[in-house]
């Protein structure tokens, strides 16, 4: 795990809001961001909602929309992907920065975590730590957003 990069820290002037409209809690910035999240994440930093579906169906080999629509508050996103497509859901009700999020943590699993939950179960691995690494590199990715310079 590495350290923020030099001049940057986590915000704390509220620049994370919550989700008020949902029940739902957010998750905390971690204290550090490991190396490969940071590496991973360093090409999303910056993009425009467009520039982002383009670059993430060139990452993933597939047409990639993207939907915003109204979720239950424990379900902030989630992927859906057969043949050459895949979308991705995303909860409405939450505020820009936490859609951002989510779409960010379901990306992760449709590049680095394409077999799925189902295969995945059946694995020693725990399921949290998949869910884990998808958190991290979403904060790898908003990391333009939640820091300030020093």
């Amino acid at each position: 795990m590495l350290p923020f990069p030099t001049g940057m820290i986590p915000a704390t002037t509220g620049k994370i809001p919550e989700p008020a409209s949902t029940g739902a809690e957010c998750p905390r910035p971690p204290e550090t961001l490991p190396a490969w999240a940071l590496e991973e994440a360093k090409p999303w930093w910056n993009l425009d909602d467009f520039s982002l579906l383009v670059r993430a169906e060139q990452a993933c080999g597939r047409t990639l929309e993207l939907k915003r629509v109204p979720l239950t508050d424990n379900l902030w996103g989630l992927h859906v992907a057969r043949g050459d497509r895949a979308r991705i859901y995303v909860n409405s009700l939450l505020p820009p920065f936490w859609q951002r999020f989510s779409f960010y943590h379901e990306l992760y699993h449709l590049l680095f975590h394409p077999r799925g939950e189902a295969f995945w179960a059946l694995t020693a691995t725990p399921l949290s730590s998949f869910e884990y690494q998808a958190d991290l590199f979403a904060w790898a990715c908003l990391l333009p957003e939640w820091q300030e310079t020093l």
